[in-house]
C-alpha cells in the first residue's frame, strides 16, 4: 500500500482578515455591501465552508459592533483616522483622573414651608389627647355621666 499524498488546500485566513482584504481590493469610495464582499471572498479563496453566508454575516456584525467597520447605507467601510471612537450605550464612565466634585451644602432644616393658603402641605398630623395631670380622667367622666349616661343618676330628681 502506497501512501498517497492528499493535496489539501491551504487553510483559510480568519474571516476578519478576508473581509479587510476584500474591502481594500474592491476600493469603492462608499464602501462595499455584503454580497460584493461575499463574491470577492468566494472568487479569491474558492473552497469555503458550507455556512459561509452565516459566518460572513456574523463576522461583519461583530466587526461593526466592535468599531472595526462602519455600516453606512447598507455598505461596510473602514473607519477613517479622523473618525471618533465608538461609544457604548448608556451612561459614560467617570474619569478616574478627574477631581471629585464638591458636594453642595444642604439647606438648614427650618420650619416647613407654608403655602399660599397659610397651611402646610399634606395631611395634618393626628393630635394625641393629653392625659389629665392627676390621672383621674376616667373618674371625672364617670361622675359627669359621660361614659355611661344611664348609669349615673342624680338623687335630686326624685
Amino acid at each position: 500500500m502506497a501512501t498517497e499524498e492528499v493535496s489539501k488546500p491551504p487553510p483559510l485566513p480568519p474571516y476578519p482578515q478576508m473581509i479587510m482584504e476584500a474591502l481594500d481590493a474592491l476600493q469603492q469610495k462608499e464602501g462595499a455591501n455584503k454580497s460584493s464582499l461575499s463574491k470577492y471572498i468566494e472568487s479569491k479563496y474558492g473552497d469555503l465552508p458550507a455556512g459561509h453566508a452565516n459566518l460572513l454575516s456574523a463576522h461583519l456584525t461583530a466587526m461593526k459592533d466592535s468599531g472595526e467597520l462602519l455600516f453606512v447605507k447598507n455598505n461596510y467601510l473602514r473607519p477613517g483616522s479622523d473618525a471618533p471612537p465608538k461609544r457604548g450605550r448608556g451612561r459614560p464612565r467617570k474619569d478616574p483622573n478627574s477631581s471629585p466634585e464638591p458636594k453642595k451644602p444642604k439647606p438648614a432644616a427650618g420650619p416647613p414651608a407654608v403655602s399660599k393658603t397659610g397651611r402646610p402641605r399634606g395631611r395634618p398630623r393626628k393630635v394625641k389627647p393629653q392625659p389629665a395631670p392627676n390621672g383621674l380622667e376616667g373618674v371625672v367622666a364617670l361622675s359627669k355621666g359621660l361614659l355611661f349616661p344611664g348609669l349615673v343618676t342624680n338623687n335630686l330628681d326624685k
